[in-house]
């Protein structure tokens, strides 16, 4: 049965932190701890946990806001779980955070952890809803409100993130199902099947696939294989069909091998689909080529406040997806929920995060997108781009008007049919523009006008273009720093590997130590405001 927890709002009369000696109590309540416990425990919503727990009379849930704040605190300073415990049992501070006076408070067993995140997670399979991810939002919305952080100019950035998943070659992960599908199977299935599967459960898939060398031997050993699950699909299917190790079979053997002739074949490498099993532990991991690096894994996208009038920055929003999915879906995903929860009317970012998708939305939710650079071809130095002509816009982003690098002032006429546009430059002008050579513009055989065409997409990427040159004048990359916010989340796991598995728990941890990001800057805010403050009255 629910229950919110509100005794921490009552503090007892004579507690641990009361009978410190004046300094050390002074040190506690002007340190992390207590920023922790009023800028970020205190403002934890409980109530939207309530689902996660029976309607009828029973016993009472554990305290949500503690759960919550175990999960931040664990991301937040890289802890195992065996560490994050002993902390919460004997550290004075962490007891402090989350609003316990007495070490005797509080007591639980560390299975109540292990329940309340598989709660989590089974209500976010059922409602697709991550109520961390709910609660990261509330109480930075809180913060934003209360330190009154400005929102109207933002900035993102994605990196890779890896699972705690082993790196295994194809071979090694068909051995492993078969592992895997054999210790399923019932004592009389092992008999049947004994003679298909012994050959490849005597040893361990990793010594399997270590014996194996070269490629028409790998290859060779992969279609036994693939015989030998498509025997046992065909046997067990029936008996089996919802047993996880079975399905993680069926789904390596669709990916794997493909039937040409009635026959079936190994797939090659380039034929295999980035979606496909990385792991037969991490079902959602998937494969990229970015540059000269692989990765297997997920890809986190931050997004931050980056007023300068701002004193610090906040992070607003992280997101987490297989490491397939391109940073422009990433953008087009977050911006409802940015938009409804900010003020958001600049957002800075890198090439990656354009699209002719992207510049539809920013000109529909009016929010400029200032880009750190553009992808695609260079254009040609000899020639005149589009954006260097100044293009006036109506409110939903069509053009209107156009100015040529000559200034030449002309309207801008539309072919609705064929969804693209045309100016017409005098003549007589253009005959003796300096920059005749390099534009764009071509005269015409009947129509002695200079005509000028291109489409809603050509004027998108001219706009992209062009304030991506005025930022680079500027000399200031607003941008930038959100790489070292990107570090500063990841920091606490080594190499990027978080010790987790699973698109939940991925994300849930990458939010958690977003939460305790906040938390330090605006630890750090306070204790130079506080310090600011003594100085003046030192003066």
């Amino acid at each position: 049965m629910f229950r919110k927890n509100t005794k921490h709002q009552q503090p007892a009369l004579i507690s641990a932190a009361s009978e410190l000696p004046e300094k050390q109590r002074k040190r506690l309540e002007k340190s992390w701890a207590h920023t922790f416990y009023t800028e970020f425990f205190s403002r934890i919503d409980e109530e939207a946990f309530s689902p996660l727990y029976s309607s009828v009379g029973s016993r009472p849930n554990l305290p949500v806001n503690v759960l919550v704040g175990l999960e931040a605190l664990k991301a937040g300073f890289g802890w195992s779980d065996q560490e994050l415990y002993e902390n919460y049992c004997f550290n004075l501070q962490v007891r402090y955070s989350l609003g316990y006076d007495r070490l005797g408070d509080g007591d639980f067993e560390i299975r109540s952890l292990y329940n309340f995140r598989e709660r989590m997670s089974r209500y976010n399979a059922e409602e697709g809803i991550n109520l961390l991810e709910k609660a990261f939002e509330g109480i930075t919305d809180a913060q934003i409100s209360a330190l009154k952080i400005r929102t109207g100019i933002q900035r993102m950035d994605s990196t890779q993130i890896a699972s705690n998943m082993v790196t295994a070659s194809r071979l090694q992960l068909l051995v492993e199902s078969l592992h895997r599908v054999e210790r399923m199977l019932t004592d009389e299935d092992k008999q049947q099947c004994a003679e298909k599967i012994t050959p490849y459960i005597r040893d361990s898939a990793g010594h399997f696939a270590y014996r194996v060398k070269g490629k028409e031997a790998i290859e060779g050993h992969m279609i036994q294989i693939g015989e030998t699950m498509q025997a046992l699909i065909c046997d067990l299917h029936e008996r089996y069909q919802e047993e996880s190790a079975f399905k993680v079979m069926e789904r390596l053997f669709g990916e794997n091998f493909i039937l040409e002739d009635k026959k079936f074949r190994v797939k090659e490498n380039e034929e295999l689909d980035s979606n496909s099993l990385q792991s037969v532990d991490d079902l959602e991991a998937s494969y990229r080529v970015k540059g000269k690096n692989h990765y297997r894994g997920y890809v986190a996208n931050i997004i931050e406040t980056c007023d300068p009038e701002n004193e610090f920055q906040l992070i607003t929003k992280v997101q987490v997806a297989p490491n397939n999915v391109e940073d422009t879906k990433l953008l087009l995903d977050a911006m409802d929920n940015i938009i409804e929860r900010t003020e958001l009317k600049t957002l800075y970012t890198d090439g990656a995060y354009g699209s002719p998708e992207v510049d539809n939305v920013m000109i529909e939710e009016k929010v400029e997108q200032i880009q750190t650079g553009i992808k695609g071809r260079e254009p040609h130095q000899e020639k005149l781009h589009l954006s260097e002509f100044e293009i006036k816009l109506s409110g939903n982003g069509k053009p209107t008007r156009i100015q040529c690098p000559q200034g030449q002032v002309v309207e801008v006429q539309s072919n609705n049919k064929k969804n693209t546009y045309v100016a017409h430059f005098s003549p007589d002008v253009c005959a003796t523009c300096p920059f005749v050579e390099k534009c764009p513009s071509r005269q015409g055989v009947r129509d002695k006008r200079w005509h000028l065409r291109f489409t809603q997409a050509q004027i998108n990427v001219s706009q992209r273009r062009k304030r991506n040159q005025e930022n680079k004048q500027v000399g200031r990359n607003m941008r930038a720093a959100v790489e070292s916010t990107v570090r500063e989340v990841k920091h606490r796991f080594r190499r990027g590997k978080l010790p987790v598995r699973g698109l939940f728990r991925m994300s849930s941890m990458m939010i958690e130590s977003a939460m305790m990001s906040n938390v330090r800057r605006i630890h750090r805010y306070l204790e130079h405001k506080e310090l600011g403050v003594q100085e003046g009255i030192g003066a």
